[in-house]
């Protein structure tokens, strides 16, 4: 099946440029030019992903991309921000409120279109593989309905929040340093310097209670999740 794309940039050649590769691709594209339009159409047309400019009129990037989060219809949605903002702080912010992917303007095309379709392949590569439980503990994560229980009640997380955790849980015993969980979670560069990890891990056990002892802090080296033989939490 064709892949649904939506665009959404307020700057017509842009739109134009990038739709025309996509669907020269193989890709269905849908456009928009506002903040208030992209959520009209990704509602209405629910697409695979959506490839979004920060700048827009009416709502920005961001409040575009907070609002897909948060509502069941679209949270699951590949997102892939498309912008002139090339500061740091600008791409962390993108990558945490849930961004897949970041690319600054200018751009080539080609690269675009090969970034839609990894984000495409992971995300379809997670709904495949997810036919299994992953318990640990009062912990189980159900990766086919992308949900947490902690003691048979549901745990409400964030699109990051489960990422992390599951990240974690897969890699169960093993360390995870900040850089990898910035790579595999966010796809953010390994060498950014951020406490976004220990801020999400932070609200992570928050929202987990008694059972967030299950992740232990390796200090100066990062986070893991307790391996079956047990072992005391270094938090």
């Amino acid at each position: 099946m064709t892949h649904h794309i939506l665009v959404v940039d307020d700057e017509p050649d842009i739109t134009a440029l990038v739709a025309y590769h996509l669907a020269k691709a193989g890709y269905r594209v849908t456009t928009a030019s506002s903040g208030p339009e992209a959520l009209r159409v990704a509602e209405e047309q629910a697409p695979d992903l959506v490839v979004l400019d920060l700048m827009l009129p009416g709502l920005s990037g961001y409040e575009v991309l907070e609002a897909l989060r948060r509502h069941d219809a679209t949270q699951d949605v590949g997102v892939i921000m498309l912008t002139a903002r090339r500061e740091e702080a600008d791409r962390i912010k993108g990558l945490s409120v849930g961004a897949d992917d970041y690319l600054v303007k200018p751009f080539a095309p080609q690269e675009l279109v090969l970034r839609v379709g990894a984000v495409l392949r992971r995300l379809s590569g997670t709904a495949v593989a997810s036919g299994s439980k992953l318990v640990a503990g009062p912990i189980v994560v159900d990766r086919a309905a992308h949900t947490v229980a902690v003691d048979g009640t549901e745990c409400e997380l964030t699109r990051t929040e489960y990422k992390l955790l599951l990240t974690l849980a897969e890699r169960r015993g093993r360390v995870q340093s900040r850089a990898q969980l910035l790579q595999t979670v966010w796809e953010a560069h390994p060498d950014i310097q951020t406490r976004t990890v220990d801020m999400h891990m932070q609200r992570l056990r928050t929202k987990l209670g008694a059972a967030s002892d299950w992740i232990e802090t390796v200090r100066g080296f990062g986070y893991r999740f307790r391996p079956p033989e047990g072992g005391r939490s270094h938090r």
